[in-house]
């Protein structure tokens, strides 16, 4: 029966396999947003961390295991360690922002990384941006900018969610730093293990017992629903066109606002709507622009010399 099953998988077009995958994992993490904007109103966003990072750890771990220990050795600890902090500190502040911002707000600020990702590529990597890009660029930020609403009383979570935003755009420019060695189940245990290990001091500090199995299940629900997420982008742009399932992705805002409504009772405003749509256009001009831009650097190295 199983056998049917895969072998019914994967007649399907790449393409679409890489679409439902990338569906999966957009479910995975709007409804993982859904259990952390529930439990933060009794734990820290630090607990909430641990389990992220230490239950998506365990899940993780038989790959690890198969993996070996020459396999996991790295001769660059530094950049996996700064990477790590910017990383933990970026997701304390996106939790942050789910507990206290409308899902639909903080989905859609979240998407900002992309924009910030081009800046940061820019400076870092001396990356060379067309006109093209920095338009849809700074299309991106003013779409920012309509949602912070500047003009009236500015939300310090949403200063929050923009900063993490920025700082998992710096992580995603320091994972573009180590692939050139470093392959990504590798950069999965370091930042896996390394996450779960940083919150563990400030998660028995701070430590709040979830009142009911009820919580208990959704506090294990994080690490298996980050992990799904995890897994479903992975798999995905493993077997899809970037250009083609990256735009999936912003389905995620459409599950965010919906789960808000539903169970939060939570009705965006006209300004939320203007300012999250014109992220999103933007920020999916520039992943297809990226997308295409690798095609065209993969074409290149492919062509025979001379």
């Amino acid at each position: 029966m199983s056998g049917r099953i895969s072998a019914t998988w994967l007649r399907l077009p790449p393409n679409l396999r890489g679409i439902l995958w990338i569906l999966m994992g957009t479910l995975s993490f709007a409804a993982n947003d859904v259990m952390v904007k529930s439990l933060g109103q009794t734990m820290t966003p630090f607990q909430l961390a641990f389990f992220r990072y230490s239950l998506g750890f365990l899940i993780m771990m038989p790959i690890f295991l198969r993996m070996g220990l020459p396999a996991l050795k790295t001769n660059r600890p530094g950049i996996h360690g700064a990477r790590l902090v910017v990383a933990c500190i970026a997701q304390v502040g996106v939790f942050t922002a789910v507990v206290h911002l409308p899902l639909a707000d903080a989905t859609a600020l979240a998407f900002s990384r992309i924009l910030f990702t081009t800046v940061v590529a820019v400076i870092v990597l001396r990356e060379i941006v067309g006109g093209r890009r920095w338009t849809a660029t700074a299309a991106g930020f003013v779409g920012v900018i309509i949602m912070v609403r500047p003009g009236g009383e500015i939300d310090p979570v949403a200063l929050i969610a923009i900063g993490a935003a920025c700082m998992f755009a710096v992580a995603n420019v320091m994972i573009r730093m180590m692939a050139t060695t470093e392959p990504p189940n590798r950069i999965l245990f370091f930042y896996q293990c390394g996450g779960a290990l940083v919150f563990l001091a400030p998660t028995i500090w701070l430590w709040q017992t979830p009142p009911t199995i009820h919580h208990w299940g959704m506090a294990g629900a994080i690490g298996v629903l980050t992990t799904l997420g995890m897994v479903g982008f992975i798999r995905g742009f493993a077997v899809g066109e970037a250009s083609v399932i990256g735009p999936v992705e912003y389905v995620r805002l459409i599950f965010a606002a919906l789960l808000g409504l539903l169970i939060f009772g939570e009705v965006p405003d006209v300004w939320t709507v203007v300012g999250a749509l014109i992220i999103v256009g933007s920020t999916g001009l520039l992943a297809r622009a990226e997308a295409a831009s690798a095609q065209r650097r993969d074409a290149a190295g492919s062509r025979p010399p001379g």
